[in-house]
């Protein structure tokens, strides 16, 4: 994990920031780390951005929500996909991840404990909820592809879990 976001004009950054990820609007894009790059070139904000993977639906409306969140400040917008170096779940920021937790998603793990606890071997996810570590893997996929679905056995509810992704 690592909260090393590309340098972009503070200006340019306060604005992204008020963009939320549009499947977990408690996130901003700058803290999911989608955004690669901001510039200004010949009066036109030029972003770069990454999806958090191949065919994500989300990047159409999050292109279009930055270019609105210039515009509402009098910016012309250009947007760019940047497909490599593929979007890791590392480039989600420790504010990001503390905001998945309170949201009811729990944090992508590294990758081996992500496949130790996607493949039913070791109790690893812990329950946004009640923080107990008795969870057990429902779906591999929840109410995204990048997330699987998990119950917990103490307080019975089930979450999302954020799948890592490398």
């Amino acid at each position: 994990m690592t909260d090393q976001l590309p340098y972009i004009d503070p200006k340019l950054f306060e604005i992204l920031e008020t963009v939320s990820d549009p499947e977990i609007p408690v996130l901003s894009i700058m803290e999911m780390g989608v955004v690669r790059s901001a510039k200004i070139m010949n009066d036109i904000v030029e972003v770069q951005i990454t999806p958090t993977y191949s065919g994500c639906p989300a990047m159409d409306v999050i292109g279009d929500d930055i270019k609105a969140a210039f515009k509402k400040e009098g910016y012309e917008a250009k947007i760019e996909l940047i497909l490599s170096p593929a979007w890791t779940t590392d480039w989600i920021t420790t504010k990001g991840r503390t905001a998945l937790e309170k949201y009811g998603i729990a944090s992508p793990l590294s990758e081996s404990a992500d496949k130790e606890a996607l493949l039913g071997n070791k109790k690893l996810v812990k329950c946004p909820q009640c923080g107990s570590l008795n969870t057990k893997l429902v779906s591999q996929f929840g109410s995204t592809a990048c997330k699987a679905l998990f119950k917990c056995d103490d307080c019975l509810e089930p979450f999302d879990y954020f799948k890592c992704l490398k």
